[in-house]
């Protein structure tokens, strides 16, 4: 399947064109959110026992940030933080903020067209915690943009808590991104994120532990990380680059190239490294680098 293109489950009608009056952006959003819309209604009728819920995250709602903030209140408040507040909270930063809307538009499509388990639309949103934890760290990350910072590190805390994502709220995310299962995910203060990158469990984006200031790794667009990889330090990860799962990486790696071990190397050598033409972030290709299967020995 090409980059971008949609799986769209059959059971669920294509919503009409939105008029041309709205923006691209919007467009998108009206789309997305149509979908996911028919989605619940053809899951209430399938299975009855979810009715009520999927009325009351989705089918009540007549948006998509109305939803997602009720969604993430209920699933984030806890008995001094309540959910009417982080609704209202939520609710209010997206209303504001398009460019939040376009974000989680594109992580709500970067689930659905790069992780074969991802059902439907409605599915990554209410169950994708890797989706939900990005969505609530956006908020978090424009409240300490807005020197709010005690409630965006109490959110943090609360995100930390119920989705085991840590996100400093001053790390900066870009659209497009898949948090694949999303476990033990730690992404520090001054780390930077492109966009289109998709980061499987338990990886670190980290500190060394000596340094401070701008101390932590820089994320091209369109890279992939393996489940468990370690990057430390002001590093730089260059665009479509691939981090193999459990590799350790303390220097920057080149665009377009591969990186695997501990310490991590370049497949094909630091002096040649072999290069891909395909965006490994979009095209969720964990193994390509393994030419030979001799080489592979267990």
């Amino acid at each position: 399947m090409p980059a971008g293109e949609l799986r769209y489950p059959s059971p669920v009608s294509c919503p009409q064109v939105p008029q041309a009056t709205e923006t691209p952006m919007e467009e998108d959003e009206a789309w997305v959110w149509a979908q996911i819309k028919a989605e619940a209604r053809r899951d209430a009728e399938l299975e009855p026992a979810l009715a009520s819920y999927l009325y009351s995250t989705i089918l009540s709602h007549s948006s998509l940030e109305r939803s997602l903030s009720f969604h993430l209140g209920n699933k984030l408040c806890s008995s001094t933080l309540l959910s009417t507040l982080l609704y209202d909270l939520f609710l209010n930063t997206f209303s504001s903020d398009p460019s939040l809307r376009a974000a989680a538009v594109a992580d709500l499509r970067a689930a659905r067209v790069r992780d074969p388990a991802c059902v439907s639309f409605s599915h990554c949103l209410l169950n994708y915690k890797g989706f939900l934890a990005c969505q609530a760290h956006r908020v978090a990350h424009k409240l300490w943009a807005q020197s709010r910072r005690p409630l965006a590190l109490a959110l943090h805390s609360r995100i930390s808590d119920v989705f085991a994502v840590d996100i400093h709220p001053a790390a900066k995310i870009g659209k497009g991104i898949l948090f694949d299962h999303a476990t033990g995910v730690v992404i520090g203060e001054t780390a930077v994120v492109g966009n289109n990158v998709s980061i499987l469990h338990h990886v670190t984006l980290g500190g060394t532990g000596k340094a401070c200031g701008d101390r932590h790794p820089k994320i091209g667009d369109g890279v992939l990380i393996g489940a468990s990889a370690t990057i430390l330090g002001n590093v730089k990860i260059g665009e479509g680059a691939k981090i193999g799962a459990g590799s350790v990486v303390l220097i920057d790696v080149p665009p377009r190239t591969t990186a695997v071990g501990n310490p991590a190397r370049l497949v094909g050598g630091k002096e040649k490294p072999s290069r891909h033409e395909e965006c490994p972030g979009e095209s969720m290709d964990h193994t390509s680098f393994i030419s030979e299967w001799s080489d592979y020995i267990i």
